[in-house]
């Protein structure tokens, strides 16, 4: 297997920086990229959200040094890979663990790491041709991997991911006091940042730790279990039940039921209403007494859309909900099927279960989807995203124009 370090399409270099320095670190996307569609249409495998991290800060941290990306070209204006002349490349769909980093430290010229025959690591010098066939190549056994291979991993691992970031986050730091009328469950087990806000609530963390992030709101009357994360200013509103294995994004709000979901930031779940088993992206907005059905009425497996095979694939769970990409929303009252993926910037209304696969940029419901234009998305997508200060800059409407021609072929009109 040769690597011309323009590698495999996931390894394309494209516009790169170089930069002389002893080491650096570069995660590439790898052979999960396509079963973590549509997440990975506007972000690469490292910036999913699992635990109270992304993958790419979990390892920033773990490592000490920032990172770079080898992800799809159209996307390496906003997220660039940084070449420099000694360079470790990391599969950036495994999280990372104490004994794993120090192993990819220890990597040196012509050393690599695999995990079943594939690279989960290897040392590469800049603009080297890599042949794994001339390496040393180890085999990593360990049982410590978790790995995000399919979009359901991302809310099946969350439990676990939750433990780990927590001990790395709070370890040999002390945690904000827990206000006086706030009930707690297994204290030692929740963990304050900053400037948050919690009155009145109630905080389980028998089952698992509580993270309650920088400037973040948990209102009065809500009721949360763990293992949770409440990231920085993610706000819970009045009365929620939050169940395990759950993660709020940065600058979320969510009410209402939630059961074993991820939001990755900046998505709105804001009223009464279940969500559960399910993954949304960034700036995604549900509707008020928005339901997803996360069981079938059989309790049969279920099945999700698989973008490479282009058909409903097993995924081996009985418990499976929503998976939504960024930018999309839906109107109030909405119902989703069990097992419903829902691309990039589409958006969903009217009474019945719409379809359980929605492409990319599609408008309507249940009574047949049009392709929702891209000036009318992009027009959206600005004001939402200024509310939070925050620019729809031109390389988002290029990432944006790539993922509306890219996904054409399964819209009807």
């Amino acid at each position: 297997m040769i690597f011309a370090i323009r590698f495999l399409p996931r390894f394309k270099m494209g516009k790169n920086k170089k930069i002389t320095i002893s080491m650096n670190y570069i995660l590439f996307d790898g052979s999960a990229r396509n079963q973590l569609l549509p997440f990975t249409y506007t972000r690469p495998v490292a910036d999913i959200r699992v635990g109270i991290l992304t993958i790419r800060e979990k390892w920033e941290k773990m490592l000490g040094y920032t990172t770079s990306t080898v992800t799809e070209d159209y996307l390496i204006d906003k997220f660039p890979m940084i070449e420099m002349e000694q360079n470790i490349f990391i599969n950036a769909s495994i999280l990372p663990t104490e004994n794993l980093v120090n192993r990819i430290q220890n990597l040196s010229e012509n050393k690599a790491l695999f995990i079943n025959d594939e690279p989960l690591a290897f040392f590469a010098k800049e603009d080297e041709e890599v042949d794994f066939k001339t390496f040393d190549v180890l085999e990593y056994t360990c049982d410590d991997i978790l790995r995000i291979e399919n979009t359901w991993d991302i809310f099946k691992l969350n439990g676990e991911a939750i433990k780990r970031d927590f001990k790395l986050l709070t370890t040999d730091r002390e945690s904000q006091l827990i206000p006086e009328k706030t009930v707690a469950f297994n204290k030692d087990q929740i963990f304050i940042e900053e400037g948050a806000v919690l009155p009145l609530c109630s905080l389980n963390a028998n089952d698992g730790p509580i993270y309650i992030g920088k400037d973040s709101e948990i209102m009065e009357g809500s009721m949360i279990r763990g293992p949770f994360a409440l990231c920085e200013n993610a706000t819970i509103k009045m009365g929620a039940k939050i169940y395990g294995a759950t993660t709020i994004g940065p600058h979320s709000k969510v009410g209402g039921e939630v059961n074993n979901c991820v939001i990755f930031g900046y998505s709105n779940k804001g009223h009464d209403g279940f969500l559960g088993n399910s993954v949304l992206g960034e700036w995604c907005n549900l509707g008020a007494d928005t339901n997803n059905s996360n069981l079938k009425n059989n309790y049969a497996e279920v099945r999700l859309w698989d973008y490479e095979t282009e058909g409903f694939e097993k995924t081996g769970l009985q418990f499976c909900g929503l998976m939504m990409g960024d930018h999309s929303k839906c109107g109030i009252n909405t119902m989703f099927n069990t097992g419903t993926v829902i691309g990039v910037s589409s958006n969903i209304f009217g009474s019945g279960f719409p379809r359980n696969f929605i492409p990319s940029f599609s408008w309507g419901g249940s009574a047949g989807m049009i392709t929702y234009k891209t000036n009318k998305a992009f027009e959206v997508a600005e004001v939402v995203m200024s509310r939070r200060d925050i620019a729809f800059t031109e390389v988002d409407v290029q990432i944006l124009e790539h993922v509306f021609e890219e996904t054409s072929k399964w819209r009807k009109g």
